[in-house]
């Protein structure tokens, strides 16, 4: 069978591993854990960089520091992973989910856009202007951009939306590592930019995240806050509540040799998603995902539409490819259908109903490129 995604772990993995196990230092202590932590925010061009142990905790902690409180909205997109909608009910907030763009399956700043101004009001409180769901008179303090398989959406439009409206930007950058929009980083966009490293993703410490910024009181607060929120290293005492969601020092290591390796992985992810859509174009009726102009997109997770997806599914994985439907819609998950949904077409369900994830591992072979080319051109034939 050929992998849908797994890491390439051919680097000093199993060196660094060795010298945590050697010297004792395996729990969320030691410096491999600053030096991924910096290793991540060098390489995205932030200031700050604050491990943990997912990508999910990196999403609720960053809304924490930024002030969402449960009283309020944080919007988001209706195609994206579960963990995104997750972050923002541990904080007890409402997500308002918005449909995403047919073409590039991020989340459409025109359906955005006019939801703002036609379903919400602008007032002030506490001294600051924020902008409040005229139905609920839930403020939104927040709004959750998801680049989707490592795509972005038009970075430029959705800043000034979110200044115009007074949103704060969290960048759900967990699947992103290495796409730019013109030339800039994502995750470095907002106020904060959270990555993960799951066995899946494009690298991996086997559980891990890392949360970028470049202010600095954000900063502090996020490492507080992911260290139980202890103000001694002698003595035991904290002064809020605060989450064990620390990244320990062995998992840290793998990502340090990770991130040496990263651009030469990134290389073959660019190299894999150009070969598909070379010798993918015109099969069948495959439609590929869009690229917003202006975007360098990370080449993830290849994921193509067909309205053939289904048969293509089983067909796959019966012949040795495996492959994957893409993640359903938020609002139809049962704890989630009586969340707020802006739609006109529902375009989220038409994604989920036709998309499918191919192989894609940063170390897939030349052979298995073409053997899962050929097993998809056979399907059509």
């Amino acid at each position: 069978m050929i992998p849908l995604s797994i890491p390439e772990l051919n680097g000093n993995e199993w060196t660094y591993v060795k010298e945590c196990l050697d010297t004792g230092w395996i729990s969320s202590a030691g410096a491999y854990v600053t030096k991924f932590e910096d290793m991540v925010a060098e390489y995205c061009c932030a200031k700050y960089g604050i491990a943990c142990m997912n990508g999910t905790v990196g999403l609720h902690v960053a809304q924490i520091v930024s002030g969402v409180t449960a009283d309020d909205h944080v919007i988001a997109p209706n195609i994206t992973f579960i963990a995104t909608l997750n972050a923002i009910k541990y904080t007890g907030a409402q997500p308002i989910l918005i449909d995403v763009d047919p073409g590039s399956w991020q989340m459409d700043l025109e359906l955005l856009e006019e939801f703002l101004a036609e379903g919400c009001e602008m007032r002030e409180e506490g001294g600051e202007t924020f902008t409040f769901n005229k139905k609920t008179g839930k403020r939104i303090k927040a709004i959750m951009p998801v680049h989707v398989l490592g795509n972005m959406g038009d970075m430029d439009r959705l800043i000034t939306i979110a200044e115009k409206y007074h949103l704060d930007i969290i960048e759900d950058t967990t699947e992103a590592l290495g796409s730019t929009f013109k030339g800039q980083h994502a995750g470095t966009f907002g106020k904060l930019g959270v990555f993960s490293f799951n066995g899946n993703k494009i690298i991996s410490t086997g559980g891990g995240g890392v949360i970028v910024t470049d202010d600095e009181e954000l900063a502090k607060r996020a490492k507080h806050l992911t260290t139980q929120a202890k103000t001694s290293a002698m003595e035991y005492i904290h002064d809020e509540i605060g989450y064990n969601y620390r990244l320990v020092n062995v998992l840290a290591a793998i990502g340090v040799a990770q991130m040496e390796q990263f651009p030469e992985i990134l290389k073959k992810k660019h190299t894999m998603d150009a070969f598909y859509r070379e010798q993918l174009k015109g099969v069948g009726d495959i439609q590929f995902q869009e690229v917003t102009s202006g975007v360098e997109a990370n080449g993830w997770l290849f994921t193509f539409k067909t309205s053939r997806m289904r048969e293509l599914l089983d067909y796959l994985n019966a012949n040795g490819v495996q492959s994957r439907p893409f993640w359903m819609p938020m609002n139809q998950l049962s704890m989630f259908t009586e969340e707020i949904y802006i739609t006109k077409e529902d375009h989220s369900n038409s994604v989920y109903e036709q998309c499918i994830s191919i192989p894609s591992s940063a170390g897939i072979t030349q052979q298995q490129l073409e053997t899962v080319v050929q097993t998809i051109k056979q399907f059509y034939e």
